[in-house]
Protein backbone atom coordinates (compact mmCIF):
# COMPACT_ATOMS: atom_id res chain seq x y z
CA UNK A 1 0.00 0.00 0.00
CA UNK A 2 1.10 3.52 -0.66
CA UNK A 3 0.04 7.05 0.07
CA UNK A 4 -3.41 8.17 -0.96
CA UNK A 5 -5.61 11.20 -0.54
CA UNK A 6 -4.78 14.75 -1.40
CA UNK A 7 -2.45 15.25 1.57
CA UNK A 8 -0.67 11.91 1.70
CA UNK A 9 -2.27 9.41 4.00
CA UNK A 10 0.30 6.64 4.35
CA UNK A 11 -1.15 3.16 4.86
CA UNK A 12 1.01 0.15 5.73
CA UNK A 13 0.50 -3.41 6.95
CA UNK A 14 3.50 -4.04 9.23
CA UNK A 15 2.15 -7.40 10.46
CA UNK A 16 -0.49 -9.94 9.37
CA UNK A 17 -2.99 -8.41 11.81
CA UNK A 18 -2.28 -4.68 11.61
CA UNK A 19 -3.03 -1.66 9.48
CA UNK A 20 -1.14 1.55 10.26
CA UNK A 21 -2.28 4.87 8.78
CA UNK A 22 -0.31 8.09 9.19
CA UNK A 23 -1.10 11.66 8.22
CA UNK A 24 0.56 14.96 9.08
CA UNK A 25 -2.02 17.63 9.90
CA UNK A 26 -1.30 21.36 9.91
CA UNK A 27 -2.62 21.97 13.43
CA UNK A 28 -1.38 21.63 17.02
CA UNK A 29 -1.99 18.27 18.64
CA UNK A 30 -4.31 19.65 21.34
CA UNK A 31 -6.69 20.74 18.59
CA UNK A 32 -6.36 17.49 16.60
CA UNK A 33 -7.00 15.50 19.78
CA UNK A 34 -10.02 17.67 20.65
CA UNK A 35 -11.53 17.00 17.20
CA UNK A 36 -11.81 13.32 18.23
CA UNK A 37 -13.58 13.85 21.56
CA UNK A 38 -17.22 14.59 20.74
CA UNK A 39 -20.02 14.10 18.25
CA UNK A 40 -20.09 17.87 17.82
CA UNK A 41 -16.60 17.67 16.31
CA UNK A 42 -16.62 14.28 14.60
CA UNK A 43 -19.86 14.93 12.74
CA UNK A 44 -17.96 17.58 10.75
CA UNK A 45 -15.30 15.25 9.38
CA UNK A 46 -15.75 11.53 10.10
CA UNK A 47 -16.36 9.46 6.97
CA UNK A 48 -16.62 10.12 3.25
CA UNK A 49 -18.41 13.26 2.02
CA UNK A 50 -21.14 11.25 0.29
CA UNK A 51 -22.50 10.24 3.71
CA UNK A 52 -24.06 12.37 6.40
CA UNK A 53 -23.93 11.53 10.08
CA UNK A 54 -27.47 10.28 10.78
CA UNK A 55 -26.77 9.79 14.48
CA UNK A 56 -23.86 9.98 16.87
CA UNK A 57 -23.46 8.98 20.51
CA UNK A 58 -20.20 9.33 22.37
CA UNK A 59 -19.31 8.86 26.03
CA UNK A 60 -15.67 10.00 25.82
CA UNK A 61 -14.09 8.27 28.81
CA UNK A 62 -12.38 4.91 29.37
CA UNK A 63 -15.19 2.33 29.36
CA UNK A 64 -17.54 4.71 27.55
CA UNK A 65 -19.29 3.65 24.37
CA UNK A 66 -19.48 5.36 20.98
CA UNK A 67 -21.73 4.82 17.95
CA UNK A 68 -21.91 6.63 14.62
CA UNK A 69 -24.41 5.94 11.83
CA UNK A 70 -23.73 7.14 8.28
CA UNK A 71 -26.59 7.73 5.88
CA UNK A 72 -26.23 8.02 2.14
CA UNK A 73 -27.13 6.47 -1.17
CA UNK A 74 -30.38 5.20 0.38
CA UNK A 75 -28.61 3.19 3.07
CA UNK A 76 -27.42 3.48 6.64
CA UNK A 77 -24.15 2.08 8.01
CA UNK A 78 -23.51 1.81 11.74
CA UNK A 79 -20.17 1.69 13.53
CA UNK A 80 -19.60 1.29 17.26
CA UNK A 81 -17.08 0.59 19.94
CA UNK A 82 -15.82 1.32 23.42
CA UNK A 83 -13.10 3.65 24.62
CA UNK A 84 -10.37 1.66 26.33
CA UNK A 85 -7.69 4.22 27.12
CA UNK A 86 -7.49 8.00 26.82
CA UNK A 87 -4.39 10.07 27.63
CA UNK A 88 -5.01 13.70 26.64
CA UNK A 89 -3.50 14.81 24.23
CA UNK A 90 -1.26 11.81 23.53
CA UNK A 91 -3.46 8.88 22.52
CA UNK A 92 -6.90 7.32 22.33
CA UNK A 93 -7.56 3.58 22.18
CA UNK A 94 -11.01 2.31 21.23
CA UNK A 95 -12.63 -0.73 19.73
CA UNK A 96 -14.13 -0.50 16.26
CA UNK A 97 -16.92 -2.66 14.85
CA UNK A 98 -18.91 -2.25 11.65
CA UNK A 99 -22.45 -3.28 12.55
CA UNK A 100 -22.91 -4.88 9.12
CA UNK A 101 -20.22 -7.44 10.10
CA UNK A 102 -20.94 -8.09 13.78
CA UNK A 103 -18.29 -9.81 15.84
CA UNK A 104 -15.37 -8.53 13.77
CA UNK A 105 -13.92 -6.09 16.28
CA UNK A 106 -10.60 -4.36 15.87
CA UNK A 107 -8.70 -2.27 18.41
CA UNK A 108 -7.63 1.14 17.14
CA UNK A 109 -5.02 3.32 18.81
CA UNK A 110 -4.63 6.93 17.71
CA UNK A 111 -1.41 8.69 18.66
CA UNK A 112 -0.88 12.43 18.36
CA UNK A 113 2.69 13.77 18.06
CA UNK A 114 3.39 17.47 17.55
CA UNK A 115 6.44 18.90 15.75
CA UNK A 116 6.72 22.57 14.81
CA UNK A 117 2.99 23.20 15.21
CA UNK A 118 1.97 20.24 13.03
CA UNK A 119 0.59 16.95 14.29
CA UNK A 120 1.44 13.49 13.08
CA UNK A 121 -1.69 11.41 13.59
CA UNK A 122 -0.98 7.68 13.56
CA UNK A 123 -3.83 5.19 13.62
CA UNK A 124 -2.91 1.57 14.37
CA UNK A 125 -5.67 -1.00 13.90
CA UNK A 126 -5.14 -4.47 15.37
CA UNK A 127 -7.39 -7.28 14.12
CA UNK A 128 -8.09 -10.76 15.47
CA UNK A 129 -6.97 -12.41 12.23
CA UNK A 130 -5.36 -11.78 8.86
CA UNK A 131 -8.79 -12.43 7.30
CA UNK A 132 -10.34 -9.60 9.33
CA UNK A 133 -7.47 -7.28 8.43
CA UNK A 134 -7.74 -8.14 4.74
CA UNK A 135 -11.52 -7.75 4.87
CA UNK A 136 -11.04 -4.20 6.14
CA UNK A 137 -8.48 -3.46 3.44
CA UNK A 138 -10.81 -4.80 0.74
CA UNK A 139 -13.78 -2.76 2.07
CA UNK A 140 -12.50 0.48 0.58
CA UNK A 141 -11.27 1.63 3.98
CA UNK A 142 -8.17 3.33 2.55
CA UNK A 143 -10.05 5.78 0.33
CA UNK A 144 -12.61 6.46 3.08
CA UNK A 145 -9.85 7.13 5.62
CA UNK A 146 -8.01 9.43 3.19
CA UNK A 147 -11.19 11.42 2.59
CA UNK A 148 -11.87 11.60 6.34
CA UNK A 149 -8.36 12.97 6.90
CA UNK A 150 -8.92 15.59 4.18
CA UNK A 151 -12.16 16.59 5.91
CA UNK A 152 -10.42 16.64 9.31
CA UNK A 153 -7.76 18.99 7.92
CA UNK A 154 -10.51 21.32 6.62
CA UNK A 155 -12.34 21.22 9.94
CA UNK A 156 -9.15 21.94 11.89
CA UNK A 157 -8.62 25.03 9.74
CA UNK A 158 -12.15 26.14 10.62
CA UNK A 159 -11.53 25.53 14.34
CA UNK A 160 -8.27 27.47 14.20
CA UNK A 161 -9.98 30.44 12.54
CA UNK A 162 -12.66 30.45 15.27
CA UNK A 163 -10.02 30.72 18.01
CA UNK A 164 -7.94 33.38 16.25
Amino acid sequence: MAASGSKQLTVTTPTDREIVMTRILDAPRDLVFEAHTSCEHMSHWWGPRRYEIASCEMDFRPGGAWRIVHRGEGQEFGFRGEFRDIVRPEHITWTFEYEGEPGHISVQTLTFEEHDGKTTLTSTLLFDSIEDRDGMINSGMESGAAESMDRLEEYLLELRSRTS
